[in-house]
Order: structure tokens, then C-alpha cells, then sequence
């Protein structure tokens, strides 16, 4: 794990690790963004790279592609504090690195600050058949783009200590659900040894993601439980939250976080959609798998994208038109529809 990779063969793909880190190297004020409801590879991703470059001396920040609060049960990670909305910031931006996002249409309100940026650079574990950045490297197999990320930091000849190690760790235990899902291969569990060596404490990093959560998100839990639909053989399950639940429950978005993985769970169940109400008046769809199902191609069919086991996507509509629409999707005849569809 501590050589840099060689090319990855994807559509976007058109350079190596090794040949960004000695870009990076020449550089000296960097703006480093992710995608709109960033997650634990997301942030992770930002916040390992940034610790890594102001370790070299480098001058960076790490933006939030929308105006939104970030997930507070990654308010651990270090340099998390630090983090600011694109549409905030009005500082200089030399190169523009994105990490864990495919396209500019999902670094939102940063699509201006890559617009500026002299350099661009993309690392990422997602394959899209377009190329953002002047410089693109992506694997589709790395298990998280912290993988990837901790590679780049051995390439660019950092101290890949016990911050770059824990935020590392959380994007790899995270998009490997706990190291539960399909992805979590010899490769994955290779570099979370590498990363626990190097500092990461993966019981703490656990306790604050996983068992943390707060009574709204308990409460949350079983209004998702109450609106649960499945397919007749029990292979598909879907769900729902809708603005009202949260004001309910007292709850906020990241308080859902959780719900789709509630699903997943279902003895039988091979794949599990969530669909959560935004205060926008657009939808958010989560999409997770077992087995071989892709739900990948689902989320296509909506305008999103993502892994095999892990997607999601935006869908513009009513909430009762999305869970319709993902019911029929699904092969859901009954799904258990918001009450203003009943009307």
C-alpha cells in the first residue's frame, strides 16, 4: 500500500498518483472540495489530503459544496471546525482538488472556484464516463477514496500520522459499512491495518459514528419502520421520511443517516431504498445492496450514480411521486404512500 497505483483503466482516468503528487508539490494555495451531502469518504478524504499539504507548508481549505451542515458525527475528525461553504469562500484558489465526486455538477457551489483555478485535480473511486479536472485519477476499486488519498500522501512523501490515520480510517470503516459490504476486500483490510498502526483508534472512531446517536434518530427509526413497504418475495424494501417526521421527531438530516441500513438488514431483503424529504422541495434518495444486486443502475435511472452496493440520487417531485416511482422500480404493488397522496 505504500507505493502510489499505477493507472487505473477508467473513462476519466488520465494520469497516475505518483504524476499528481509531484503537481501537487510545485503548488501552493489549494481549495479542496467533495460532493453535496458529503458523508464519511467525503470528508475524510478533504480533511486527510488538507493535513497532509499543510504538513508540507502548503496553504489550503476544505469547502462544503453546499451551504448545508455537515454530518455532526464526523465533527471528531480533525479539522472538521475548519470546514466552510464554497459560496463562503473568497480566498485564493491556485489548484482545486476534488475528492470522492465525478462531476462539477456535484461540487455545487464550488463549480466556481474549480471554474478559477489554475490547476484541477480529481481523486476519486467513482466512474463516470466524463473528465472534470485537468488531472483525473480514479480506481473504482479502491474500496473508499481515503484509500486512495492515503496512497497519494506515501507518494507525496508525507508523515502519514495519527490525523491523516483517523480521518482516513472513518472515509475506509464508512463506505465499507463497517467493513460489512462487498467492497471490503484484502486491499480495504490491508489498509485499515496500515492506517490503525499509524494511529487511527478504530473503537473510538466506531463509538462516535455508530454509537452516538441521538433519541431524535431512535424516534426517527420508527417512523421509518412504520412506512416500510416491501416487494412480495421480500427482496426490495422501501421507505420513506417526510418533513413533518422530522419536525416530529425533532430531528435533523443527519439524523436519518442510518435509516437505509435499517432496511439492508432485512433477512431476505437484497436491496433497500430511502427516501428523504428535503426542506428544497426535492428528494434524496439512498440506495443500498447485498448480494450481487446493483443499485448503481438504479440510481442512474434517477440522475444519480454511485457503487454496485452503495448509490443514491435526487429525485425533483412531490414525495409521494418518488415513492411511487421507486415502488414501481422496485416491484413494490402496495407501497405505503405520504398522506397527502391519499388525499
Amino acid at each position: 500500500m505504500g507505493s502510489s497505483r499505477p493507472m487505473a483503466v477508467t473513462p476519466q482516468t488520465n494520469t497516475t498518483l505518483a504524476a499528481i503528487a509531484e503537481a501537487l508539490r510545485d503548488r501552493d494555495h489549494f481549495v479542496i472540495c467533495g460532493h453535496v451531502s458529503p458523508d464519511g469518504d467525503c470528508l475524510g478524504s478533504q480533511l486527510a489530503l488538507a493535513a497532509v499539504l499543510r504538513q508540507m507548508g502548503k496553504k489550503c481549505v476544505c469547502v462544503l459544496a453546499r451551504e448545508e451542515e455537515p454530518p455532526r458525527d464526523l465533527a471528531f475528525l480533525p479539522g472538521f471546525d475548519g470546514l466552510m461553504p464554497a459560496a463562503a469562500y473568497k480566498g485564493p484558489c491556485e489548484v482545486f482538488v476534488a475528492v470522492d465526486v465525478p462531476t462539477t455538477e456535484r461540487v455545487g457551489d464550488a463549480a466556481r472556484l474549480q471554474a478559477a483555478a489554475d490547476l484541477t485535480v480529481t481523486v476519486d473511486h467513482h466512474a463516470v464516463p466524463t473528465v472534470m479536472s485537468a488531472l483525473s485519477y480514479t480506481d473504482p476499486a479502491a474500496a473508499s477514496t481515503t484509500m486512495l488519498i492515503w496512497e497519494l500522501a506515501a507518494a507525496l512523501g508525507a508523515e502519514r500520522d495519527r490525523i491523516v490515520a483517523t480521518c482516513c480510517y472513518t472515509g475506509l470503516m464508512t463506505d465499507t459499512g463497517r467493513f460489512q459490504y462487498q467492497n471490503a476486500d484484502a486491499a480495504a483490510f490491508a489498509a485499515a491495518a496500515e492506517m490503525v498502526a499509524a494511529g487511527a483508534e478504530p473503537a473510538a472512531i466506531s463509538r462516535h459514528i455508530y454509537q452516538s446517536r441521538s433519541l431524535a434518530s431512535i424516534l426517527l427509526e420508527g417512523r421509518n419502520v412504520d412506512h416500510m413497504a416491501l416487494a412480495v418475495d421480500g427482496t426490495a424494501a422501501l421507505s420513506w421520511l417526510s418533513l413533518a417526521d422530522f419536525e416530529a421527531c425533532g430531528a435533523c438530516k443527519a439524523d436519518a443517516e442510518p435509516m437505509v441500513d435499517v432496511l439492508r438488514a432485512i433477512d431476505g431483503v437484497e436491496v433497500a431504498c430511502m427516501l428523504r424529504e428535503q426542506s428544497g422541495g426535492e428528494i434524496r434518495g439512498s440506495l443500498r445492496a447485498k448480494g450481487d444486486a446493483d443499485v448503481a443502475a438504479i440510481a442512474r435511472a434517477f440522475g444519480g450514480g454511485g457503487h454496485t452496493a452503495a448509490a443514491g440520487f435526487t429525485f425533483c417531485g412531490t414525495l409521494a411521486e418518488a415513492v411511487s416511482a421507486l415502488a414501481a422500480r422496485l416491484g413494490i404493488e402496495e407501497p405505503c404512500l405520504p398522506a397527502e397522496a391519499s388525499l
